[in-house]
């Protein structure tokens, strides 16, 4: 597809958002700002999003899907909604300062820029392929889904064939043989559980995880692998898991369960990490990442 085709325009302008991501540090603010206003594109015809709303749903989902910040909810919500302005796809309906919430709540409404979501609501596919791109770009394929639940899109977008829409050629190819490394390295087991499930030769429900996402700088590198348990890595992802500084299990106080099932992974809290000799360890630095980027909260009491 040619760039000047009104469809390559849309997704060059919506991809220029990627640039906010800088030294592997997390900045899902605008994008989820962009899924929240395709969602409500999607369900209603347009993306007008007042302030009144987007104050809460927009804090629940920086809240729930970007790094612990002690910057107040409001704020978090506030910093997107008039910085997105400045990419040239939003836009509000009076002229309010940078970041600041008062004049916010004096009946500000945001929505697509005009032409923008005049192409979205002409092309309704557009708004598939847009959320798609959006959400392989910032976040791994164990959370992506859960960012399309919360907007209210569809999870079954993200079966679409080939590269999200606006991928460069000289983007990161992903190693060939890295994920069965991984999970040979941690002797086919989950590092945080042991679970070891096998068909036919072949492991179930066993994947290798990223302790830095490979979307934000991390390496195809052994040092920068974990297998887990489709649960684990889950739970490692949506920060609600995490590693100390002696790579002994942590557990998020966010993370809550009634039944006996879901209590187990309490008993994960401090225990230190098993691995077969001679397995490359997580290097310290993409622990820290982790710890700073995706682990959310602070980790129950010892």
């Amino acid at each position: 597809m040619s760039p000047s085709t009104p469809d390559a325009q849309v997704f060059e302008r919506l991809s220029s958002l990627r640039q906010h991501q800088q030294d592997g540090r997390r900045s899902p603010h605008k994008p989820l700002l962009v899924l929240l206003a395709l969602g409500r594109l999607a369900a209603t015809g347009t993306s007008r999003l007042p302030w009144s709303e987007a104050e809460q749903e927009l804090a629940d989902l920086i809240e729930e899907f970007g790094p612990t910040s002690k910057t107040g909810r409001a704020q978090s919500a506030a910093f997107p909604f008039t910085r997105l302005r400045s990419d040239g796809v939003w836009t509000l309906d009076r002229d309010v300062p940078m970041d600041t919430v008062g004049p916010l709540r004096e009946g500000v409404t945001g929505r697509f820029e005009a032409s923008l979501e005049a192409a979205l609501r002409n092309r309704p596919e557009l708004i598939a392929e847009a959320a798609r791109g959006l959400v392989e770009s910032h976040f791994p394929g164990t959370v992506a889904p859960d960012v399309l639940v919360a907007v209210g899109l569809d999870p079954d977008w993200l079966e679409g064939s080939g590269p999200a829409r606006g991928a460069s050629p000289a983007d990161r190819r992903r190693s060939s043989t890295w994920l069965a490394a991984v999970i040979e390295a941690w002797d086919r087991q989950c590092a945080f559980c042991g679970f070891d499930g096998a068909a036919g030769g072949g492991v179930v429900g066993i994947e290798a995880a990223q302790v830095r996402w490979f979307k934000l700088g991390g390496p195809d590198d052994l040092d920068n692998g974990l297998a887990l348990c489709s649960l684990h890595h889950k739970l490692f992802d949506r920060g609600m898991l995490g590693l100390d500084d002696d790579l002994a299990v942590v557990v998020s106080r966010r993370f809550s369960a009634r039944a006996p099932q879901g209590r187990t992974v309490y008993d994960l809290h401090g225990q230190r990490l098993q691995p077969r000799p001679g397995t490359l360890l997580p290097a310290d630095r993409h622990v820290a990442w982790h710890r700073e980027q995706v682990f959310q909260g602070v980790a129950l009491a010892g």
